[in-house]
């Protein structure tokens, strides 16, 4: 509805969600044939994400569609119905005029009810003239809002929606189950997608780095040749030569099953995922991953009974430090952490054969009974909090 000369529109959707918000607005300016220089919503959910007398935060499509039309978005103040009356009593208006005289009939089809309603506002605003100034709402439009709209664009806005995703190790990006490519650097990267009815924009950082056609939702592969690396190599080295290696150190099944994806998929990258989603399978956990490249090394530690230095050899090996170590510092390494494991594990043994009524740990035990008491320690002497007595 315009302020000054009350010319309102108005239209039937099957939903308030944003798709049929924006394109509300659009086809109220193509109604109007200009764009006011000012919006003022309501604080509904699709327009305005969080409601703020001095600072609203407006939804970003909502906000991007005003910037194309060059105008400026206002929500009125939260529980401040005055900011918007010409809007509540335009509302009313509609009422009484659109829905008493559709209210005893049958409409087949959105489209049909909105047909009806727009001879009904075309009546409204150019046939029934306002009752004190004489003249209908089209004529006042004409002589005080159309001297201060602005024009409308070439194009209409074309309603996008954003979304943020991660690209994978392959440089693709999954949108509504299908996969576009970005240029292989950007691997890994969290970007922002921009969909619209027939394009794909992704974005980093709010530079565009790809852009493709809309495709359908086929769990296929949209691939630019100049975003693949010539060599095909992948980011933190994941080779086609690594996931055949990792697969064929897990048994010939799963080689041969790699294999066959690898070679089915019009780009070896597309099968990355498939192949890793297989992979996974066995490398669930981190102590998964670390048993299927189990050292020899580390399995001669754990049956000499070296936990310890079974533990650190472990972690030196996890870590990456072990080709900046000389031999020394090595078994020096080594073999503090089998003291220190000895040393640790000395208490919790002693715990496990000790005939304790309870289970005990070492915080358990008062050392201020032996000073409290003059006597020597026996069994029935009080060396642990609660029922448990014991000599530690």
């Amino acid at each position: 509805m315009l302020g000054a000369s009350n010319f309102t529109y108005a239209e039937a959707s099957w939903t308030q969600a944003l798709g049929d918000w924006i394109g509300a607005h659009t086809r109220a300016f193509a109604a109007i044939g200009g764009v006011p220089r000012l919006l003022v919503p309501d604080n509904t959910k699709v327009a305005v994400i969080k409601a703020c007398l001095y600072e609203p935060q407006v939804n970003r499509t909502y906000a991007e569609m005003a910037a194309h039309y060059d105008t400026a978005i206002l929500p009125a103040r939260p529980r401040r119905p005055r900011d918007k009356a010409k809007v509540e009593v335009a509302v009313l208006i509609i009422e009484r005029w659109l829905l008493g005289r559709l209210r005893h009939r049958r409409f087949y089809s959105l489209a049909e009810l909105n047909a009806a309603i727009d001879e009904l506002l075309r009546q409204l605003n150019e046939a029934r003239p306002l009752r004190r100034l004489g003249v209908t709402r089209r004529a006042l439009l004409e002589e005080l809002d159309r001297p201060n709209l602005k024009r409308l664009p070439a194009e209409p806005y074309c309603f996008a929606e954003w979304r943020v995703r991660r690209v994978g190790i392959d440089y693709h990006v999954e949108v509504e189950a299908h996969f576009y490519s970005v240029p292989h650097r950007f691997a890994r990267s969290e970007v922002e997608v921009r969909l619209t009815r027939q394009t794909v924009e992704i974005f980093l950082k709010g530079e565009r780095i790809a852009a493709h056609r809309r495709a359908g939702g086929n769990d296929g592969h949209t691939t630019v040749s100049e975003h693949m690396p010539s060599s095909h190599r992948r980011y933190a080295d994941w080779t086609i030569e690594r996931i055949r290696r990792t697969a064929a150190s897990i048994g010939p099944a799963t080689a041969a099953l790699c294999e066959l994806i690898l070679e089915r998929r019009p780009h070896p990258e597309q099968g990355f995922r498939a192949c890793l989603g297989i992979i996974r399978l066995v490398l669930l956990t981190r102590e998964g991953e670390r048993r299927l490249l189990t050292h020899p090394i580390l399995d001669q530690l754990n049956q000499l009974g070296r936990s310890g230095m079974a533990q650190a050899f472990s972690e030196l090996e996890a870590s990456g430090e072990a080709a900046t170590l000389g031999h020394v510092d090595w078994l020096g390494l080594l073999l503090d952490r089998e003291v220190t494991h000895r040393r640790d594990k000395r208490p919790a043994t002693r715990l496990r054969y000790a005939r304790l009524r309870q289970n005990a740990v070492v915080e358990d035990v008062d050392y201020r009974a032996r000073a409290a008491s003059t006597a020597p320690c026996s069994r029935s002497s009080p060396m642990v909090r609660g029922s448990m007595r014991t000599i530690i």
